[in-house]
Order: C-alpha cells, then sequence, then structure tokens
C-alpha cells in the first residue's frame, strides 16, 4: 500500500484552539450557560478526625437565597455501586453525607445551596457544626506503615556487603499539590432521571461510571461533557467528592447546581504528590560498575483507600545491577487520598537515585555521565526484555555537547561569579507512557470536511490539535477541513488522558477510523464506473488536499467532493479502535538527559537556576511546537519541586497551614531561567500506530535531582530533602 503524505505532522502549528482560548470563547466546567443554574458551597469539616455530633443549619436557612442545606442526617442514602475500574484505589471510597464518621480535616460535612453564590458562600459561613474530635495522625515520619509491596532479584543484602564502595542516604520529599489555573468545578442537571454533568476532568468516561456507580444509574442515563480543561497535571485523573455533591444538591433542589471548589478547598478536596521518606542503599566497585541496591520507600496515602504509584520501576530498570530489593510501604494517614502528579512515581524516585548516583560519582571521582554509561543495561532487567528502544547514551553526548558540560569544574564550591557560587548539574530520567484502548470516530462529509470524534480531554498539552494533525494526514485533507471533537462522554470512549498516554492511544485510534472512511473512498472509486480511478489498484492510491489520485500520477484522481456527490453519498464514516500494546513484549520507556546550571548566593543560601536543557528520547514528535510547550511547562513543574513547593500541615488537628497559593510557592516568570528541549529524531514502534512514545510526564523527571546535582556542585552542600531550602545551605 502507497504511503499516506504527511504534511501536518511533525510541522510546528499553532493551537487550533488558541483563538478561542486567547479570546475567552473557550468554556471551561463552570462557565457553561445553563438554564436555571443555582450555586453550592461545601461546608469542610474543621477537624482532623472524629464524629459530628450536631449540625445547625437554622441561621443559614433563614438566609435570603438559600435553597437547601444538605448533610448526613437528611441526605438521600447513595448507592455507591463497586467501581474499581474508574481509578478509585483500593479501599473504601470517600461516601459523602452518608455518615457521621470525618476522615479528614477538609471532608465536606454539608453543602449549602442557594440562588446566588454569594448567598451559598455567606450560608455556609452559618453553619454550625459540632464534633466529638480526635488526634489524626497525619506525620508520615510517626505513622505506622502498611505491609510492603515488595521486588527482589539477585541477593541485594550480600551485594551491598561485597561492594568496594558503599552508600547509605535517606532522602525526603515533600508533598506537592497540582495548581492549575482553573479551579475544579461541576455544573449537575437532572432532567428526570437524566443526569448531565459538566465537569474539569481529565477523564470523561471515568466520571461518568463513578457517577452511574454512585447513583446507580444506567450508562446511557449519564452524560459528562467537559470540552475544556484549564490545566490538570493529574488532578482530573478521577471523580472527586465535590463532582457527587453537586449532583445530590441537583437532585435535591431540583434545580442545576454549579459548585467551584475554593483555591483553599483545592488542597483537601483533590489529590496531591504524596510526600516519601525514602532510604536508598548503594553499593558498586571501585570503577563505579553497580553491585547492589536496596530501596526502602515510605509514601503517605489516605485511611480509607490505598494509594500507589510506580515508584519502584525505575529502580528495577534505569541502571544495570545484579542485585535490587526493594519495599515500597503506604503509610495510611488521616488525610485525603493522594493521585498522580505529572511524572507520577518515577519523578520522586528519579530525584533519590540520581541524586544517589551523583554522590556516587563524587565518591569515586568520575564524571557524573560516564558513571552512567558505565551502567547502562543491555535489556530491562526487570523482565528481561529488550528495550522498544533506548537512546539515552545519545541524549548524555547531545546534551554534554550542547551544554558545555566539558566547562564543569568537577571540584564542589569551586566557581564564582561575584557573590554567587555557580554550578552545573544534570540527571538522567525514564518514564512508562501508557498504551490503553481507546476508540474514535471518523465522519467525511460530502463538501469534502471531516469531523472525528474521541472521548478524551486536552488539559492543555494540545490534544485538539495534535489530533487534528493525525487525522488530516491519515484522511488526506488540510488541518482546516478536519474538525476534532472530545470531551463528551457520548464519543467514543477512550482511556484517561494522562499517563502520557493519549497520543499512543487515542491517536491510534484516531488514524484507525481515519484510515478506514479514507479506504472506504478509494475503494469507491475504484469501483466506480465514472471515476477516473476506475480499475486502479486500491493500493496505489493516495489522497492529498482532499484528493485521490494515482500515487506517482497526481493528474489521474479526483476529489473527495466529486466522488461522494456523484455516488450520492452524504458521507462516509468509520469507527476505529486501539485494543493496547497487544502482543508486543518489549520494554517500552521514554527518556531524557537534564541539564541545570545554578547559581547560589554565597551569603544567604539564595539558588536561581540559570539554564536548563532538556534532551529526550520521545520517539516520533508529532507536533514540534507543542512538544516545545511540553518541555518548558515539565521543567518549569520541576523547578517548583526542587525549590519552592512544600505543604505544611499542622500535625495536631490536620489543618493545612499554607493552603493558597500567597503561601505554597510555585515558579513564577522570575523563578524561570533559558531553557531549551530537543527531541531526538525517530520513532518507537512498539505497539502503537503512529511511532510515539508519549512526552507529557518524561519532561519533569529528573529536573529536580538536576538541580539538587548542580547545588552540591555549586556549594559542596548535599540536600536530601525537597525543597531545597535557603535554610539548608546558611
Amino acid at each position: 500500500m502507497s504511503p499516506q503524505p504527511q504534511a501536518a505532522v511533525g510541522a510546528p502549528l499553532s493551537r487550533v484552539d488558541g483563538r478561542l482560548k486567547v479570546t475567552g470563547k473557550a468554556l471551561y466546567a463552570a462557565e457553561h450557560d445553563v438554564e436555571g443554574v443555582v450555586h453550592a458551597v461545601i461546608v469542610d469539616a474543621s477537624i482532623g478526625r472524629g464524629r459530628v455530633t450536631s449540625i445547625d443549619t437554622g441561621d443559614a436557612e433563614k438566609q435570603t437565597g438559600v435553597l437547601r442545606v444538605i448533610h448526613h442526617g437528611n441526605a438521600p442514602t447513595l448507592p455507591y455501586r463497586d467501581n474499581a475500574g474508574s481509578n478509585n484505589p483500593p479501599g473504601r471510597r470517600l461516601r459523602v453525607f452518608q455518615e457521621d464518621r470525618v476522615l479528614f480535616r477538609g471532608q465536606p460535612v454539608a453543602v449549602v445551596v442557594a440562588s446566588t453564590l454569594e448567598a451559598a458562600q455567606h450560608g455556609a459561613s452559618l453553619v454550625k457544626v459540632r464534633y466529638d474530635a480526635e488526634r489524626p495522625s497525619t506525620d508520615l515520619h510517626e505513622a505506622e506503615p502498611g505491609a510492603p509491596t515488595d521486588y527482589a532479584r539477585g541477593d541485594a543484602e550480600a551485594g551491598l556487603r561485597s561492594s568496594a564502595v558503599r552508600l547509605d542516604l535517606t532522602y525526603e520529599l515533600a508533598r506537592n499539590h497540582h495548581n492549575p489555573m482553573e479551579p475544579h468545578a461541576t455544573i449537575a442537571r437532572w432532567d428526570g432521571d437524566k443526569l448531565t454533568v459538566w465537569d474539569k476532568t481529565q477523564w470523561v468516561m471515568g466520571t461518568h461510571d463513578e457517577l452511574a456507580a454512585v447513583f446507580d444509574l444506567p450508562a446511557d442515563s449519564v452524560r459528562v461533557i467537559s470540552p475544556f480543561v484549564g490545566g490538570g497535571f493529574g488532578s482530573g485523573l478521577r471523580c472527586w467528592p465535590h463532582t457527587v455533591v453537586a449532583a445530590l444538591a441537583a437532585r435535591v433542589a431540583r434545580r442545576p447546581v454549579k459548585l467551584v471548589l475554593s483555591r483553599r478547598q483545592m488542597y483537601f478536596g483533590t489529590g496531591f504528590r504524596p510526600s516519601y521518606e525514602y532510604r536508598l542503599r548503594l553499593g558498586s566497585d571501585r570503577r563505579g560498575r553497580l553491585n547492589a541496591a536496596i530501596h526502602d520507600i515510605d509514601a503517605e496515602t489516605s485511611s480509607y483507600e490505598t494509594f500507589f504509584e510506580a515508584v519502584m520501576s525505575a529502580g528495577q530498570m534505569l541502571y544495570s545491577m545484579p542485585n535490587v530489593r526493594q519495599a515500597y510501604r503506604r503509610v495510611p494517614l488521616d488525610v485525603n487520598t493522594p493521585i498522580w502528579m505529572r511524572g507520577p512515581g518515577f519523578a520522586s524516585a528519579s530525584f533519590v537515585i540520581e541524586s544517589a548516583m551523583d554522590e556516587l560519582a563524587h565518591e569515586l571521582d568520575l564524571d557524573p555521565i560516564e558513571l552512567r554509561r558505565r551502567n547502562e543495561p543491555s535489556e530491562d532487567e526487570s523482565t528481561n526484555e529488550p528495550f522498544s528502544t533506548r537512546r539515552l547514551s545519545e541524549c548524555y553526548t547531545v546534551g554534554a555537547r550542547e551544554f558545555g558540560w566539558d566547562r564543569r569544574n568537577p571540584r564542589p564550591r569551586s566557581t564564582r561569579d561575584g557573590d554567587w557560587l555557580v554550578g552545573l548539574g544534570m540527571a538522567a530520567g525514564v518514564y512508562d507512557p501508557g498504551r490503553y484502548p481507546a476508540q474514535a470516530r471518523a465522519r467525511l462529509d460530502a463538501d469534502g470536511t471531516a469531523v472525528v470524534e474521541a472521548a478524551t480531554s486536552d488539559m492543555g498539552p494540545g490534544t485538539y490539535t495534535s489530533q487534528t494533525q493525525v487525522a488530516a494526514d491519515a484522511l488526506g485533507l488540510t488541518m482546516r477541513t478536519v474538525t476534532f471533537r472530545l470531551g463528551d462522554s457520548l464519543y467514543p470512549p477512550t482511556s484517561p488522558h494522562g499517563g502520557s498516554a493519549t497520543m499512543a492511544s487515542v491517536g491510534s485510534a484516531v488514524v484507525d477510523a481515519c484510515n478506514k472512511v479514507r479506504q472506504e473512498a478509494i475503494r469507491l472509486a475504484v469501483e466506480d464506473r465514472e471515476s477516473p480511478l476506475y480499475g486502479v489498484n486500491a493500493d496505489d492510491v493516495v489522497v492529498r488536499n482532499g484528493r485521490l489520485h494515482v500515487q506517482g500520477s497526481p493528474a489521474r484522481g479526483e476529489t473527495y467532493k466529486s466522488l461522494l456527490a456523484r455516488n450520492d453519498r452524504s458521507h462516509l464514516e468509520s469507527k476505529g479502535s486501539y485494543d493496547g500494546p497487544g502482543s508486543d513484549r518489549s520494554a517500552y520507556f521514554a527518556y531524557n538527559a537534564t541539564f541545570a546550571e545554578v547559581a547560589v548566593d554565597a551569603n544567604l543560601g539564595l539558588v536561581r537556576v540559570r539554564r536548563m536543557l532538556g534532551v529526550y528520547d520521545a520517539g516520533r514528535i508529532i507536533s514540534p511546537k507543542l512538544a516545545e510547550s511540553q518541555a518548558f511547562g515539565g521543567i518549569v513543574g520541576g523547578i517548583g519541586t526542587a525549590l519552592l513547593e512544600h505543604t505544611v500541615t499542622d500535625h495536631r488537628d490536620g489543618r493545612i497551614v499554607n493552603a493558597s497559593l500567597a503561601d505554597y510557592l510555585v515558579p513564577v516568570n522570575a523563578d524561570v531561567p533559558e531553557i531549551k528541549a530537543i527531541y531526538l529524531d525517530g520513532e518507537d514502534n512498539a505497539g502503537n500506530l503512529l511511532g510515539v512514545k508519549g512526552l507529557g510526564e518524561v519532561v519533569q523527571v529528573g529536573v529536580a535531582a538536576a538541580i539538587g546535582n548542580a547545588v552540591f556542585n555549586a556549594t559542596g552542600r548535599r540536600i536530601r530533602q525537597l525543597p531545597i531550602t535557603a535554610e539548608a545551605l546558611l
């Protein structure tokens, strides 16, 4: 079969939805115009653990505009069917207003529904809740961990004892919150027994299935709409309690209800990257060949659900070594349940592993890149599977050349710029991109335009644009004649919009659907006696700019428009699917090498990142402009993790002390240095049609470690706690 021309894929195109966003015409969850909508405000628990003993709603209900106050004492019973498939961790998920038990500070204990937002807010302030309070357990270091998840190969203890060089290091990683620009919000409306929800979500089908389970509804009685998401970073990967509260309030009030979490409520109303205490014991010979590693990992989770993420994977496969042992323990605390955050698991593990590799390189007086090269594996030693592609060594080479690594003085605290101590650091990164089942539908209309639909999301990486590029090339159309629609559970179902899975999964389904439509059009033409293509071998026909023609003979052909008109066809339509990696048994990972230059004020301990470079092995790049945006965003997020972000909890009552953007610090423009991103040319065809690996996660993995290693090179101080603060460097 002649290959289709590729005009859109690989081109640095601007976002197709960019004009809608900059003109304010893109509608986010709380902005949809739903007739008759009223407002809801959650009253959250002011204790960290205990029971509600009474709720006095009298003053609130007397206020003008207040319609209902709903709580466990008057709420209808909700079925809460089991729904393990919607990203709910093992355990018993929070059941809103179904019992008096308080599991964490901030848990919804009531909701006020009113005709205006101001009335709902004032009414919520007047609800008086009394509690039988208990002292909560919120300190990772004082609580008892659960049973570990284990991994082992070889004999790690013996390997460590026989190693000529041994390190025993403990790292602490602070909790991080996602803090997207758009707060989480839901509008819920009932039409009889049918529920429609406009929601901020990264998985419309997950929210759809959870609401159907909670309210015990048939699948066709729930619709979830989410055309635009104002940032997510993983925070929208499950259906949170506030969405159920909105739907419940709408049912009780018999009015459409809008509920928007405040910025403060987002710190306990949705999830977070969990805090870690991570001990790593590492052994090598004098030449730097790794012999053994023992990972003891403690991570916070809630008392009612056991959250886990892929924090063990990097320690099993990133470097070659015969002896590895891991124990990953979740520590149940009186907090709300964590959730995945950009580079989940891998970003946390990479700070530990890559910092330790830098410490080992310093101990051996060896260049950090050379140490990594000496431990490059030939296969995934945790599974004995070959790598689909692994070009990490090339990332090192390109990165060292482009960053000027040869100018790095390996002796710490040896380079100054006035009062500033200057250092260079680097780290490797790896991520396991998802490949999940997905479906898509493509329709070619008689006017020569096409519409492609899939129930995926776009939280900012540019899904509208990249999927339009893929569809345009598969159909042989221009970008302006293809419309891609997403964010509606009525569209063909897809996997979650996270885990770097969308391009491989949804993109493969889109290609499949569009290929089927194009091939149907070609068959129609070669079997049509009136077509210039009649009798041509279908495999010799390609489509370019909406015109079917013989490969190598562009004069012989016709347009989609003329073909469909002559055959009296209003449209051609087909559904495509992607079933996952199937029989592929290769180790499929994306990689990076991240380089950082920092300056540290010798007197004040202030850290400034001066420049950063990321070099990525991420397979085929569908949209270079979007890819660069992804890299910049991931690196900025990594700067936040390294130097700024830290959730502070008052362990006496479970209160999050810095639950605001004034006190929870994130990078701003002044913190962002010169950034450069390089993507290696190439494809990875393991288990997907596009040759992609996904890049939304890997761009943040390793960033914090590269910065921490640069801080050590600048100052000679090794900081094993995140974030790295000025106090730690004084």
